[in-house]
C-alpha cells in the first residue's frame, strides 16, 4: 500500500458500471475493494456476471495502475460483506469512497411474483443498506471524511407504468434508496462523510444487453407497448456507456465536490423531463 492513496470498496465490481468505476477511480490513483455475486439469480431473466468478468476486472485496474482486492460476494449476506471488507483492510489499511452500485431488474413478463419482489428489494435496497452498515464503520473510523455514492436509477425520479412485480420493485427500491441517502447524509455530515445518489438512464451493461431485454426492446419497436416503450431520453443518445457514469462519480468523490452532499444527481440524457 502507498502512504496517502485512497481506497474505494464497490459493489456489483465485475462488469458494467462497478467495473468502470474501479478502472476510472484506479486510474485517478485509488486502490479498489471490490465484490460481485458471480452467479445467477433464479427469479431473475438474464445472467449476472461470471468469474471471469471479476478476473477481467482485476486485470483492468491493475492496467489502470491501480492495487485490487475482487472477490466473489453476495450484498445480502452480512458475512460475505465482512470478509472481502477485511480482506481488502488488511491489504490497503483504510476505506475512504464507497460505491453501493450493485442491483437487478425484471422487467420482462413470467416468473415468480413474489420472489421477484423479495430478490430485488432484498439486492437493491436491503443489499445497499447492508453494504453501508458494514462499510461506514471504516471509512468514519480513518477520520478523515468520505464519500459514498448509492446507484439509485431515472426510476426514483420518474415512475412508468408496469404491471409486473419486477418493475415495481425496481422503482421502489430505487426511489427508497433516496430516503436512505438523506438520512446518512445529515447524520454524518458534521464528521465530513456525504451521501449522495447518482440516477442513470440506461446504460450498456449485461442487464441492459440479454436476449430478455432484446425481446422488450423488439416489442417496443414493433409499437407494443411496454415499459421499454415508454423510456425516452430527451437527448439523441439512447444508451449511455458505463464510463460515462464512471466519470462523473469519479467527480463527485473527488475533493472537487467536497461540498455536495443529500443530492440526486440526474446522469440521465434528459429523461426525467421527458
Amino acid at each position: 500500500m502507498e502512504p496517502g492513496r485512497k481506497v474505494a470498496f464497490i459493489t456489483g465490481v465485475a462488469r458494467g458500471q462497478g467495473r468502470a468505476h474501479a478502472v476510472k477511480l484506479a486510474s485517478q490513483g485509488m486502490d479498489i475493494i471490490g465484490l460481485d455475486i458471480c452467479e445467477n439469480i433464479e427469479s431473475m431473466d438474464y445472467p449476472n456476471a461470471t468469474e471471469d468478468d471479476l478476473r477481467a476486472t482485476v486485470k483492468a485496474v491493475e492496467e489502470a495502475g491501480g492495487a485490487i482486492v475482487a472477490e466473489k460476494g453476495d450484498v445480502r449476506s452480512d458475512d460475505d460483506l465482512r470478509r472481502v471488507l477485511g480482506h481488502g483492510l488488511d491489504r490497503f489499511g483504510r476505506v475512504d469512497v464507497l460505491l453501493a452500485n450493485a442491483g437487478i431488474v425484471r422487467l420482462s413478463p413470467g416468473g415468480d411474483r413474489e420472489r421477484t419482489w423479495a430478490d430485488i428489494i432484498d439486492v437493491n435496497l436491503t443489499g445497499v443498506w447492508r453494504t453501508i452498515e458494514v462499510v461506514l464503520p471504516a471509512i468514519r473510523e480513518g477520520r478523515r471524511g468520505g464519500s459514498v455514492v448509492i446507484t439509485s436509477s431515472v426510476a426514483a425520479i420518474k415512475g412508468v407504468a408496469n404491471d409486473k412485480a419486477g418493475g415495481q420493485a425496481y422503482t421502489a427500491a430505487k426511489r427508497g434508496l433516496v430516503g436512505l441517502m438523506q438520512v446518512l447524509a445529515n447524520e454524518y455530515a458534521h464528521e465530513m462523510i456525504r451521501f449522495n445518489t447518482i440516477h442513470p438512464t440506461g446504460v450498456l451493461s449485461g442487464m441492459t444487453q440479454n436476449p430478455a431485454m432484446e425481446e422488450l426492446h423488439a416489442q417496443a419497436a414493433r409499437g407494443e407497448k411496454n415499459p421499454i416503450s415508454q423510456m425516452r431520453n430527451a437527448l439523441p443518445i439512447d444508451i449511455l456507456q458505463p464510463e460515462d457514469i464512471a466519470n462523473a462519480v469519479a467527480w463527485l468523490v473527488s475533493d472537487q465536490a467536497a461540498y455536495i452532499t443529500g443530492v440526486q444527481l440526474p446522469l440521465d440524457a434528459g429523461f426525467a423531463i421527458r
